[in-house]
């Protein structure tokens, strides 16, 4: 069983991958913001991302499990290194330069977290029974240490700013500490005390974070700014109708009508060009890799191995929700790339990582 799981997790990675790179040499073509250079760069990152892929699916992966606090930490350092002296670009400070090397500790701390989290959750003790004891151990073991642990990061992407990492963040906290064991009245009065503090979280937005959130509501509010992206990705996805407009042949893509196609909005120019075929063509190769992560989870003997499997399933899942969401305007713009098919170094080799993990948990689940 576990060789049909590894197997299918490869033809769909390399897959959707194929389908990420058809679709960017696209977005880059006649892109007047960047160069046809960055589908070359992503065709490299896909060729060695694959590599690393099948390295980390031969390693034992409890290795990852002494290391889980040390890899967090390490990344919580980066995270201040980036405020203190990262690199600016498009508004925003989430790069860190090493080397001549440019990448977004974010990302990797998609991961670092996801395994700090395990490891934490792997070692919970459950409480016996519904005492005042057992409730001061659960509120602080379970609740405040470990959202704590996803504060912390949490806290330092929001200042950088990047509010859609942020919020992430806090979605794979909740799933798995919903993984976790948790009794459901502590995880009920923990969602409504969250949920009280929405009102309160407006006032610490951005302005052009507050107009993404107005534009959400209405994309009209403002067409020729905050809303324009949005508005012209429905116009894309819509004009591809059932077969799409065929390949370099997308009017909003060519006539750079559609900005950040190459990034955020990619999902726009295969919906145009490949249309609604194409489209639910990739959204199935996502369903098939969120299965055969929730089979691996489902059939780990160990703890960590089980609460890291649903991480990566989680982050995966969301981040592919939101960013589809979030071109046909179901979803507020928050920046959240596609998965293997948005054009970006960091987030590319973090997903390639995880899927490496995955491989790896799939070989080794019945011997822990």
């Amino acid at each position: 069983m576990h060789k049909n799981l590894a197997r299918l997790i490869w033809i769909f990675t390399a897959f959707i991958i194929l389908i990420g790179l058809i679709a960017l040499y696209s977005a880059s073509y006649h892109n007047v913001r960047v160069s046809n250079r960055i589908f070359y760069d992503q065709l490299g990152c896909a060729v060695s991302g694959l590599l690393l892929m099948f390295f980390l699916s031969r390693i034992d992966c409890r290795k990852f499990y002494d290391m889980a606090y040390i890899f967090y930490w390490i990344t919580i350092g980066m995270l201040i290194m980036v405020l203190v002296t990262g690199r600016h670009a498009l508004g925003a400070q989430r790069w860190l330069s090493i080397g001549g090397f440019s990448f977004q500790p974010s990302e990797l701390a998609k991961f670092t977290l996801i395994l700090a989290l395990g490891r934490y959750f792997s070692e919970r003790r459950p409480a016996l029974t519904f005492s005042f004891v057992d409730f001061k151990y659960v509120l602080w073991s379970d609740l405040i240490v470990p959202f704590s642990m996803t504060l912390l990061p949490m806290v330092l992407i929001f200042k950088q700013p990047d509010l859609g990492t942020a919020l992430l963040f806090f979605g794979i906290f909740i799933v798995m500490l919903f993984v976790s064991g948790l009794e459901y009245h502590y995880l009920i009065g923990f969602f409504t005390l969250c949920a009280s503090f929405g009102p309160f979280a407006w006032h610490i937005l951005k302005p052009y974070q507050k107009d993404r959130l107005l534009v959400f509501l209405n994309p009209n509010i403002d067409p020729l700014g905050a809303g324009y992206t949005i508005i012209q990705s429905k116009i894309a996805i819509g004009s591809g109708k059932l077969f799409g407009k065929g390949w370099l042949s997308g009017t909003q893509n060519q006539l750079n009508f559609l900005p950040e196609r190459h990034t955020d909005f990619i999902f726009s120019v295969i919906g145009e060009e490949w249309g609604l075929l194409g489209a639910i063509c990739l959204l199935i190769c996502y369903m098939v890799l969120i299965y055969c992560g929730l089979k691996i989870s489902e059939q780990i003997k160990d703890k960590f191995g089980m609460q890291v499997a649903i991480g990566i399933v989680a982050i995966f899942t969301l981040q592919v929700v939101i960013n589809v969401g979030m071109v046909l305007g179901l979803c507020p713009v928050v920046g959240l790339t596609l998965p293997f098919v948005s054009y970006g170094r960091s987030s590319y080799m973090i997903f390639i990582v995880m899927m490496g993990f995955l491989l790896s948990l799939s070989r080794r689940r019945t011997i822990f």
